[in-house]
């Protein structure tokens, strides 16, 4: 018996939310949001699986980097990145492999 999920995700990203808490938001315009909601605001993603991209917490990566927060795209899943608080979004999204949805 064949069951699936179907999406409607063109790419997947995990962002550690261990690292997130560590580091106690940092992201967004006023420098309080969790890397993967403010990538989510920023990028105008839509909940869940109607959104063009998956921006999804996971628990921990286990890198652990002081002062910054690991983020990988599924896609390309041999470089991991470590993205600092602060850092402009359009440049972690790019980064990231992840193309702005309002364009």
């Amino acid at each position: 018996m064949k069951r699936e999920v179907r999406s409607n995700w063109g790419q997947a990203v995990l962002v550690c939310a261990k690292c997130s808490k560590r580091v106690g938001g940092g992201f967004g315009p006023k420098g309080k949001q969790p890397l993967a909601k403010a990538l989510r605001k920023h990028l105008h993603l839509k909940k869940g699986r109607k959104g063009d991209a998956g921006i999804v917490e996971v628990r921990c990566l286990g890198v652990c980097p002081k002062g910054a927060v690991v983020a990988v795209n599924a896609a390309h899943a041999r470089v991991w990145n470590l993205i600092e608080p602060g850092a402009d979004l359009d440049a972690v999204a790019a980064t990231l492999g992840l193309r702005d949805q309002a364009e």
